[in-house]
């Protein structure tokens, strides 16, 4: 609040397309994770794991993209003591990017667990559980990208 213009002039600087991309990929592997959700609950295995890796293509989508905005901020100099705002928008985001790896470690292990067998339409509590993380991960980018990328 004590810092509206810093705030506004740097927001500038940031890649909103890339962060559009970034959410539609998000988004879209969101989706993929209900789908592998109703394919385990119908007892496809091979449909639950088609699913999950579609799911985590898309999540390398949003790894590839996002480290490519990192490597040009790092490019242009800045870091998190550049000034207050690039110091939000590291830590904010590089913690979102961090769990977004971990919920592809959870994502791609239940997939590997699905295509051995280890679910079924009785018992796919691992695959929901994973689902949960994955969107709980999609659910802060919702919030981070507008107020990052948008809000003024």
């Amino acid at each position: 609040m004590k810092n509206v213009e810093l705030f506004n002039h740097y927001q500038l600087s940031l890649d909103r397309d890339a962060a559009l991309i970034n959410t539609f990929a998000l988004i879209t592997s969101s989706y993929f994770v209900v789908r592998a959700v109703a394919a385990i609950r119908d007892s496809d295995s091979r449909g639950c794991v088609r699913w999950m890796v579609a799911a985590l293509v898309m999540g390398t989508i949003f790894l590839v993209v996002k480290s490519q905005e990192y490597a040009h901020h790092i490019g242009e100099g800045i870091t998190l003591s550049t000034n207050t705002f690039y110091m939000f928008y590291l830590s904010l985001t590089f913690f979102h990017f961090m769990h977004v790896i971990m919920g592809m470690v959870i994502l791609a292990a239940v997939a590997v667990k699905a295509k051995r067998g280890c679910y079924s339409a009785e018992q796919y509590t691992g695959v929901e559980t994973g689902a949960s993380y994955w969107h709980m991960v999609d659910l802060v980018w919702l919030i981070l990208f507008p107020l990052v990328y948008v809000m003024r």
